[in-house]
């Protein structure tokens, strides 16, 4: 045995790119891509992809160079997954919501060397630009033109438009497979819901095996018809990017969605499957006009815990909700509410308290485990003991770029990576987030969960969206304070005394809020993720609050 070696025919690096090639074999005639009036097939998306590839290296760009991609949920976005990589550059995609400065920011610190600009976003680009320091080296400027979208009134930055490096490239382009299975593939930077922004780098290897597992863990058929609701740019789709051409998916493209379009899309197109963050969830629950569903449509939910009243009002439209979690540094679902069928026997109400939990570990993952953050130790299976959720495999990012500092921190020598997320561990082994470790309120000696009290307000038939921060207090510390939008088309305004009092009915006192803040809507990121940071600069600009020893 101890002569059996690894050899070039059984040690071929893991990519996902090869995804691709196989799609173009097998599902060549199916669609690939619809977008408005545009229908490619999965061998056009493939013949399209090597000849961005192709004119990507005809720059001088190659093996490490990062190629970054302000855009959202359009044609060429999709494509850019498997071009830019097949190039042999590392993919960085841009939220497309962030400000010049930011931008700025994230394109010096990657030094990205060519930037592909949606025709919406060319502004933004430039103002970024203009932020670098003199004798900075800029990145090159390609422009991504919508039919749909008027023409910017000047292209004199661009070297090119999209099309025209599609139309130039060649169509046998050999592409650039990865040396090594760890060679980088993507660099993600995070939301900064939290902190500021870091860059998280993911390899070939990872990213091939958790686009595996996630197909496998939400029960992805072959051919499904994928309705791009979650931006290519958050994660990058939590992979289903490449998810969907390993099954010749069809990916339905939208440039900008509300609740009416979703609606409008599901049965002109047949959509079965779909990603979201709670917020859209929330908006299709909550939309007016809907209908119930001629035919399920599964939806996979993740980035934030939603409240179960959310899931239970998502499902009794008729769709079929999965509940994981993951994060940048996992780049996609690593955890998932795994489905047990007795559970089918619960009460409505009591099947969407289960799926509201985060779950347990998928397949590919090697551990999971809530630990106390200073000791290690795993904290008591009983769904009160708070703890830190901590996670081993395959997927775990390489590190974050040029912070070796920030990669040791957060990877502990004992191999495991520390999230941040705070958690109790059921006695079923499932896990359930109760809080970010920033978020936790403590009150008094107390820690409250905010998570917990934001789902008790979400219960409240006039309440659209909530939010619970601490704000100081001289007495007790900190005290909990709600942040409220209401529902417009609620008959009924309530008043922050009858929120208190909702809540005083269904909580302990404690936990119950001290102030209750309205606000027509709550400040988000473009992933549906609502910025607490933000709330708390709000609530610790108020003060302490005069009547809280009540």
């Amino acid at each position: 045995m101890d002569s059996l070696k690894p050899r070039p025919a059984n040690s071929s690096p893991l990519t996902p790119l090869g995804f691709l090639d196989r799609a173009a074999t097998v599902y060549g005639d199916c669609p690939s891509v619809l977008y408005n009036s545009i229908t490619y097939t999965w061998s056009q998306t493939h013949r399209r992809c090597l000849q961005v590839a192709s004119s990507i290296k005809s720059f001088g760009i190659g093996r490490g160079h990062v190629v970054s991609v302000v855009a959202p949920n359009v044609p060429a976005m999709y494509e850019l997954h498997f071009a830019v990589p097949m190039s042999g550059a590392v993919l960085n995609t841009i939220n497309t919501r962030l400000d010049a400065r930011t931008v700025s920011v994230l394109l010096r610190h990657s030094e990205s060397k060519l930037v592909f600009v949606d025709c919406l976003s060319r502004v933004l680009i430039l103002e970024a630009l203009s932020l670098f320091p003199p004798n900075t080296q800029r990145p090159l400027l390609v422009l991504i033109a919508d039919e749909e979208v008027a023409a910017p009134s000047s292209t004199v930055d661009f070297i090119s438009t999209y099309e025209d490096l599609v139309e130039r490239g060649d169509p046998e382009f050999d592409w650039v497979r990865p040396e090594s299975e760890w060679d980088p593939i993507i660099l993600n930077y995070t939301s900064g819901t939290t902190s500021s922004p870091k860059g998280v780098v993911h390899c070939h290897r990872g990213i091939f095996i958790v686009t595996i597992d996630s197909l496998v863990e939400w029960s992805v058929p072959k051919q499904p018809v994928y309705l791009w609701t979650l931006p290519m740019f958050h994660g990058n789709g939590w992979t289903f990017t490449w998810g969907m051409a390993a099954v010749g998916g069809t990916n339905v493209c939208l440039r900008k969605f509300d609740a009416r379009v979703i609606y409008d899309a599901i049965p002109k197109y047949g959509i079965t499957h779909m990603c979201a963050a709670p917020v859209v969830l929330n908006m299709l629950s909550n939309y007016p006009n809907h209908q119930p569903l001629g035919n399920p449509v599964k939806i996979l939910t993740a980035g934030a815990p939603p409240p179960y009243s959310v899931l239970l009002r998502t499902e009794s439209l008729g769709f079929v909700v999965s509940h994981g979690y993951g994060m940048t540094e996992t780049a996609g679902v690593v955890v998932s509410c795994a489905w047990k069928p007795q559970w089918d026997r619960f009460p409505a109400s009591e099947r969407a308290r289960v799926k509201a939990r985060q779950g347990v570990r998928t397949v590919v993952m090697t551990e999971v485990d809530v630990v106390d953050p200073k000791s290690g130790v795993s904290v008591k299976r009983d769904g009160s003991s708070l703890g830190e959720i901590v996670l081993r495999g395959a997927c775990i990012m390489l590190g974050y770029l040029k912070d070796p500092e920030g990669t040791s921190k957060c990877m502990s020598k004992e191999g495991w990576l520390y999230t941040g997320d705070v958690a109790v561990m059921h006695p079923d082994g499932y896990i359930e987030i109760k809080d970010r470790s920033k978020d936790v309120i403590i009150s008094g000696g107390e820690n409250l969960s905010s998570v917990e009290v934001e789902s008790v307000l979400y219960t409240h038939p006039a309440v659209n969206e909530a939010a619970v921060v601490a704000r100081p207090d001289d007495f007790w510390g900190e005290t909990p304070c709600a942040f409220v939008s209401l529902k417009p088309e609620s008959p009924d305004k309530p008043m922050a005394k009858e929120i208190m009092e909702y809540c005083r009915a269904r909580m302990p006192h404690y936990m119950v809020p001290k102030t209750v803040v309205f606000k027509e809507e709550l400040p988000k990121t473009s992933t549906g993720k609502i910025q607490k940071f933000k709330l708390r600069d709000i609530a610790k600009a108020m003060g302490s609050s005069p009547a809280s020893r009540m």
